[in-house]
């Protein structure tokens, strides 16, 4: 019998995040947005779930194996409970992504863009896609029936393949034809219109061609989700292994994986149904009909085919980061810091150039003795990596704390990581069973005799690529002590020293979380005296037990909680007698919102934080993360002016309900897209009233809190 928890201001985590990804997939239904992106939006609601499949329903398959005692700490459900809900949750999420499919492609045939099956088009058509098929596809498809001669092949993972169901006499096969990875995807047919065909819609068209001798009763495309959850601590410390050899064996080990899940898009008969469901250990819960195609990567080809009109129309004009206002523009970066002081990037809106200028400088810079960092996810097409590789020729000494274990990117980071070492950096990992998350960047110079800092802390990866499209903070300081901090903390990463003591920054696993819920329990303080107490938090996702019961104390002690989660959040506001006096929105635009924000207080007593971690027990125990003070008032007045923004914001915003549901905002007189809003307002967001300027001000912190106040009564 499962044991169920009575806490009722929890909810658990699996289905919270598939609450989020109903949030994403809603966003390809906003008619405001070019019907390109509401495609794409399709198409990341459908990564999302594939990765949510491999990972999470993965380790929960594996929890049912090997941990069968295993519970939900905050609900109570075991695994078994976990992946029925799971399952029976994804069935109308399919429905749904059917739906808006449907719709978004509707209106793209209306623009001249039509995706096609070869049932609709002409007998003629169908003879020049034949020749296609014949001259550039049936040579090197591998096609193999199953039989006591033809052993069910190893499927793999996410791959699509054609699936026949085969007639010869009295009896029935199963035949496979996996699409070839070299094959283009899309082909187009002739004329002015834009009509296309899905190259596994051609293959599963002319299967009987294929297969030849045998009659083909149905064929539909399948694809398989294998679990990716591998366990890349084992073994990390043998002194006889190479340890990016051993990730590299790892790799290899995940595409062989056990299934969790079969897609199919098409029917097949029930005997072809069973069977492969039989040969793949599923369970019919496991199987997933899809109406749209299972792979919808192609998407990012269809612009290059549009004319400029067609293109004006149905795609989002690229974005460009703004310059930031903090920087001339011209002349060196290390000397506008020298002169200026601090400085806050805030992403995309403003370029990360000026962090890449600094490196750079760096790299030939004279006075500069070292550059230390921890790279957790780069681009593959690297500025930043090539000037750490300049550096290290120019004879700085360069450390890269070189996270191998970031998901997905692991063969990225191996491959970067040999190239840095070869340049001579000197390249270390993180340590056994704690991933080092953290964003931080250390420039060492000599001035005048004297050792000085220049250090970078940020909320989100070195990564070109993903500063145009995630929303992060990226803090440039000469603080010294935040320097010495940050020395101290690469000497105990060289180390694998995870107890350090710092000044200013906040380390996890020791620091992080103890002093989170040290800053609640201030506020908890203050209210008890008959003060007011406030906490705002944004962040990515918010799973820690520990931290979720504190928020709850703090509620029932009279705080006034506002939190902006993007995603997972297990803690329930709202609920009676419990969480009160909390308020949490979740935010889903244009950009992926990213960046994390602690603040305690308000007025001049408020203590700010930006970090890498997020309020999850991977983060606050099983990982190195930072969080670094804003202590520049004029950095705290930015940073609390675009959470004002965002708290008001009733576009994209969706506020939590007491049953873990999420409804709409009541929309203003003038609606308020926060994400727009830095986009039109940026680089001039920046505010100049005071942190205290009045109830009445939408850009003060006091505002904010008075805002929230009165929706919570």
């Amino acid at each position: 019998m499962t044991l169920k928890s009575n806490c009722n201001y929890m909810q658990n985590r699996e289905l919270s995040w598939l609450r989020f990804n109903h949030r994403v997939l809603e966003e390809a239904s906003c008619p405001t947005i070019p019907l390109l992106e509401r495609l794409n939006f399709v198409n990341i609601f459908t990564t999302n779930l594939d990765e949510f499949f491999m990972v999470r329903v993965g380790s929960l398959t594996d929890y049912m194996a090997y941990a069968p005692d295993y519970v939900d700490n905050k609900t109570g459900m075991t695994a078994e409970d976990q992946l029925d809900a799971i399952f029976q949750a994804c069935a109308p999420l399919y429905q749904e992504r059917d739906r808006t499919y449907a719709a978004v492609m509707g209106q793209l045939e209306k623009n001249g863009l039509t995706a096609l099956r070869m049932e609709e088009l002409s007998r003629e058509e169908q003879k020049d896609v034949e020749k296609y098929f014949n001259a550039s596809i049936l040579p090197v498809l591998s096609p193999q029936i199953i039989d006591p001669r033809h052993p069910f092949p190893h499927l793999n993972n996410k791959q699509l393949t054609v699936a026949a169901t085969l007639e010869q006499k009295d009896h029935r096969l199963l035949g496979l034809i996996p699409l070839p990875p070299m094959i283009q995807r899309l082909y187009f047919l002739p004329g002015e219109q834009r009509r296309f065909l899905l190259a596994e819609d051609i293959i599963r068209f002319y299967a009987e061609k294929v297969f030849q001798i045998y009659k083909v009763s149905h064929a539909a495309v399948i694809c398989v989700t294998r679990n990716a959850d591998l366990d890349t601590d084992a073994g990390f410390f043998d002194e006889d292994l190479d340890y990016r050899q051993y990730m590299s064996n790892m790799l290899k080990k995940r595409r062989r994986l056990t299934p969790v899940r079969l897609e199919i898009q098409g029917a097949l008969a029930d005997e072809s149904m069973k069977f492969l469901c039989q040969k793949l250990k599923l369970a019919s819960r496991q199987v997933f009909h899809s109406q749209t195609p299972l792979d919808l990567s192609f998407w990012s080809q269809l612009p290059k085919v549009l004319s400029p009109t067609q293109h004006q129309e149905l795609v989002q004009p690229s974005f460009v980061p703004g310059a930031s206002p903090a920087f001339s523009g011209r002349g060196s970066i290390t000397e506008q810091l020298q002169n200026q002081g601090d400085v806050l990037l805030s992403f995309p809106f403003e370029s990360m150039q000026p962090f890449l200028q600094l490196i750079r400088e760096s790299a030939f810079d004279p006075d500069v003795i070292s550059i230390k960092i921890t790279l957790y996810r780069i681009a593959r097409q690297s500025k930043l990596a090539e000037y750490l590789i300049s550096a290290a020729e120019n004879g700085k000494e360069v450390t890269v704390l070189m996270e191998l274990r970031a998901r997905f990117d692991e063969q990225n980071n191996i491959e970067w990581a040999n190239q840095l070492e070869e340049a001579g950096c000197r390249v270390i990992y993180g340590m056994d069973g704690f991933k080092v998350h953290s964003k931080i960047c250390l420039i060492t110079r000599r001035e005048q005799g004297q050792v000085r800092y220049i250090t970078q802390i940020g909320t989100g990866n070195y990564n070109e690529k993903t500063a145009k499209l995630y929303t992060d903070y990226s803090y440039l300081t000469r603080d010294p002590v935040i320097g010495a901090d940050a020395a101290a903390f690469f000497a105990n990463m060289g180390l694998g020293n995870l107890e350090g003591i710092y000044q200013k920054l906040w380390v996890a696993p020791a620091s992080f979380k103890s002093n989170i819920l040290a800053g609640i329990d201030e506020q908890i303080r203050l209210c008890q005296q008959g003060l007011p107490g406030s906490l705002t938090f944004k962040c990515n996702s918010v799973t820690d037990k520990d931290i979720i019961q504190k928020l709850r104390e703090a509620s029932q002690a009279g705080v006034h909680i506002r939190m902006l989660v993007r995603g997972i959040c297990c803690l329930l506001p709202g609920v009676p007698g419990e969480t009160e006096n909390i308020h949490i929105r979740s935010l889903v635009g244009q950009f992926l919102e990213h960046s994390r924000v602690y603040c305690f207080g308000e007025g001049e007593n408020c203590r700010l934080y930006i970090s890498s971690g997020d309020l999850m027990t991977r983060n606050t125990e099983r990982r190195v993360e930072i969080a670094c003070p804003i202590l520049p008032e004029h950095l705290r007045r930015q940073i609390l002016s675009m959470l004002c923004t965002m708290f008001r914001d009733d576009v994209k915003a969706r506020i939590l309900q007491p049953d873990g549901t999420y409804a709409l905002p009541p929309q203003g007189e003038t609606p308020l897209c926060a994400q727009e809003h830095f986009i039109s307002h940026l680089p001039r967001f920046a505010p100049s009233q005071s942190l205290h300027s009045g109830e009445n001000s939408p850009k003060s912190h006091k505002g904010l809190l008075g805002l929230f106040r009165r929706k919570t009564k």
